[in-house]
């Protein structure tokens, strides 16, 4: 790298000046991708009677390079996502200086906790008891800032379906949300969802989105300042704000399809 896009100024008028040209052609072409998302929130936003303001959008890095986290701050984009750690500790440490707030959304095993609390603003994939005692503990010793937590919501365990896979059942959702919210070092910062691929939800986001909703609501109830919701990818972000998702969590459409291996 012989500029400084990593540097702390993006965003700065003549931030592509200094970029080489297969880095300029990247960043026209994730600007043009970026608009074509922005767009699509915002119509999602005014079909659904809500402040564009209401809905964050945050891009989904994973699986590419940190020059494309670099540029995406470079256009303005202050919330990024990843979902394994391996990636994104050296990509966080060399995009420091970049005014991003980055969100962990993959499972995540207790052994890498130590590594996600030096760099993650927001975990959303908060989904059993001794993740939490785990988090918690690694963010005391680190006297970091407290860790905004959400709690991943199965939703297909409703139905007896999803074993082993990550997130808890609905049923489970508000005794976690407590301990989260008891637990020193942590704060509850809402829920989150993928739609599922099993049970009566299944091909159907809208649904699913909604289901989130009441769930989101009787967390709210509880812990009136846990309002992140946080639903919706590339291919169904509009049901997310149909449903009153607050963040929702996009990545190809911004980033191209990714490699298979990703």
């Amino acid at each position: 790298m012989t500029n400084d896009i990593y540097g702390p100024f993006p965003g700065r008028p003549d931030f592509s000046a200094g970029l080489t040209p297969q880095q300029l052609d990247r960043y026209e072409q994730l600007g043009t991708n970026l608009d074509v998302v922005e767009r699509r929130i915002a119509d999602a936003c005014a079909a659904a009677g809500r402040s564009r303001d209401e809905v964050t959008l945050v891009v989904v890095t994973k699986t590419y390079p940190a020059e494309d986290t670099a540029l995406l701050a470079g256009l303005g984009v202050t919330q990024v996502a990843e979902n394994r750690d391996q990636d994104a500790a050296p990509k966080a440490e060399l995009c420091v200086k970049l005014p991003l707030t980055w969100h962990f959304v993959g499972q995540l095993q207790t052994n890498k906790v130590r590594s996600v609390v030096r760099y993650a603003d927001l975990v959303h994939s908060v989904d059993r008891p001794r993740l939490v005692g785990s988090l918690s503990a690694a963010v005391l010793k680190s006297e970091r800032s407290p860790l905004g937590c959400l709690v991943q919501v199965a939703l297909d365990k409703e139905a007896g379906e999803g074993e082993g896979r990550a997130g808890v059942a609905p049923s489970e959702v508000l005794a976690l949300a407590d301990r989260i919210a008891d637990t020193p070092g942590l704060y509850l910062a809402g829920v989150m969802t993928v739609a599922p691929l099993a049970g009566p939800l299944a091909g159907d986001p809208a649904r699913s989105f909604d289901r989130l909703a009441e769930i989101a609501t009787a967390v709210r109830a509880a812990h009136p300042a846990a309002t992140m919701v946080s639903a919706g990818m590339s291919g169904d972000l509009e049901q997310a704000v149909a449903a009153g998702a607050t963040h929702v969590r996009v990545g190809t459409a911004v980033l191209g399809v990714r490699s298979p291996l990703g």
